[in-house]
């Protein structure tokens, strides 16, 4: 089959990839000067930015794409683990580290409030059910059936899937900095720790069963491997080149039509472009008769992300910071209401510092580090002037990590570049200015999220975050192996 993939982020690049080892002809549209989707890599005096993903779990899923090209993923890639996955600071400064060692995380938490080093410990404990269930079961599997979901109904239940990670915590844990601490990986994924299912729980089981590792280069020389890997298995790579919509024929995708006019004919097609971008803006309104821009409008979006790369011209090594640090408010329910539910830009944030060259000076020039700075913020519906709050509270942040974590930052910045929510509409097409497509609550899960093959046209497929299961890497890696399995299920029958 000619298949044709709608971007280059890591759903798409796997997919491509995938196919490509099924024997398929394969070709990948673009719209950027360079791969990667939201792992574009921005490379100023110097220094080289990941604009993200920095958080790699589950490594197996990519040994899994080399070897189905058989190759060995590390001849392409190197992944080093980071110990401690993550070092979160409270309000006051105070840190809290945990890894895959749980003496070491006990002793941690000993520290904190001994009396929750037991309720951890079955917290840990259920949580692997969970994993086990919501990940190694459900993950890689199509959810196109009303039946599908009804099938695992009673163990969503078991589960209590139908509470919120944070009050899930809660059950176990005490102390409300600790809550916090093993309650916020819904924000890695888009998801509000309140609102989001109990299921994403499993999150904090994943990263203790494979670790959290860092690809040596930075997340764009694991897009670079990918894309070696696809060129050496026959696969195309076209860049600069722009999807305008994608071409229907008797309720079938027959192709991409490009802005430049350009036609191409494909078998079938992959978007792992924005699901919601994708059928408002790449199929005319009669070809859809499931996804209608009123039913896309009431979904529920992620929130979106507000992105500082900086490098300075001096070292930061004796400040107590860790390769991944989160850095939270003292407000925490309150703050992640205003951002998904009131949609207001707070005057306080909780921030994720990333700090690579700690692990991988390569990054930035000999005696330089290299920065970047993340704050959840309201997607666009909010209606915040970007043009006009950039500014501002690009000053605030950083003055926040001068006065506490970063002596005379703002003297030893050499380099920078920022990102808002208008960047996630307008460069990465993405519908409201959304950082992780579909927020992940339990309605919009599995068969209740926009499926991996679309109900309103025959050959069309969608990989990535905005689809089941989701988004961080597991889950769009996840997508793929799901449209290679649709696809050769089509392709036999």
């Amino acid at each position: 089959m000619k298949i044709a993939v709608i971007g280059t982020g890591f759903g798409g690049l796997a997919t491509a990839s995938r196919l490509l080892a099924n024997g398929h002809q394969v070709t990948l549209f673009e719209k950027q000067d360079k791969p990667g989707g939201r792992a574009y890599v921005w490379e100023i005096n110097g220094f080289r930015f990941d604009g993200g993903p920095t958080v790699i779990t589950a490594p197996f899923l990519f040994d899994e794409i080399f070897a189905a090209a058989g190759k060995k993923r590390s001849d392409y890639i190197n992944l080093v683990p980071c110990d401690p996955f993550y070092r979160v600071f409270d309000a006051d400064g105070n840190p809290f580290d945990y890894n895959g060692d749980l003496s070491f995380t006990l002793e941690q938490i000993d520290k904190r409030n001994p009396r929750d080093k037991e309720g951890y410990q079955k917290f840990l404990q259920s949580t692997k059910a969970i994993f086990e269930k919501g990940f190694v079961e459900l993950a890689d599997q199509p959810f196109l059936s009303i039946f599908d979901m009804i099938r695992v109904v009673p163990d969503l239940l078991r589960l209590k899937s139908h509470q919120s990670v944070y009050r899930y915590v809660s059950r176990f844990i005490d102390d409300e900095f600790l809550r916090r601490c093993f309650s916020f990986h819904p924000l890695l994924v888009g998801g509000n720790p309140f609102d989001t299912s109990s299921i994403y729980a499993m999150i904090h089981y994943l990263e203790r069963e494979w670790g959290v590792h860092y690809a040596m280069g930075g997340t764009g020389a694991l897009v670079q491997a990918l894309i070696s890997l696809i060129e050496e298995q026959g696969g195309s790579i076209r860049l600069n080149t722009e999807v305008k919509e994608i071409a229907v024929e008797q309720g079938r995708a027959t192709g991409v039509r490009l802005n430049s006019g350009e036609f191409f004919q494909a078998d079938a097609v992959v978007s792992n472009a924005d699901v919601a971008w994708t059928y408002r803006n790449m199929i005319a309104p009669e070809h859809r008769k499931t996804y209608t821009n009123r039913k896309l409008e009431k979904i529920r979006y992620s929130m979106s992300l507000f992105v500082i790369y900086f490098g300075t011209d001096r070292l930061y090594r004796d400040h107590g910071l860790a390769h991944h640090n989160i850095l939270l408010s003292r407000r925490y329910k309150e703050l992640l209401n205003d951002i998904f539910g009131r949609k207001i830009l707070a005057d306080d944030f909780s921030l994720y510092l990333h700090m690579p060259t700690l692990t991988d000076p390569s990054l930035a020039p000999k005696g330089h580090e290299a920065f970047y700075v993340l704050s959840p913020v309201p997607h666009l519906d909010s209606g915040i002037e970007w043009p006009e709050k950039a500014g501002p509270y690009r000053d605030a942040i950083l003055n926040f990590l001068e006065e506490n974590y970063l002596p005379n930052l703002q003297n030893h910045i050499i380099a920078e570049h920022h990102i808002d929510p208008t960047h996630f509409q307008n460069q990465l097409n993405s519908y409201k200015g959304s950082a992780f497509s579909v927020e992940p609550i339990l309605t919009q899960s599995a068969w209740f999220r926009p499926h991996n093959r679309s109900e309103d046209l025959e050959n069309l497929y969608f990989a990535g975050a905005g689809t089941h299961p989701g988004a961080g890497l597991p889950g769009v890696l996840s997508s793929a192996k799901i449209v290679e399995k649709l696809i050769q299920e089509k392709e036999r029958a």
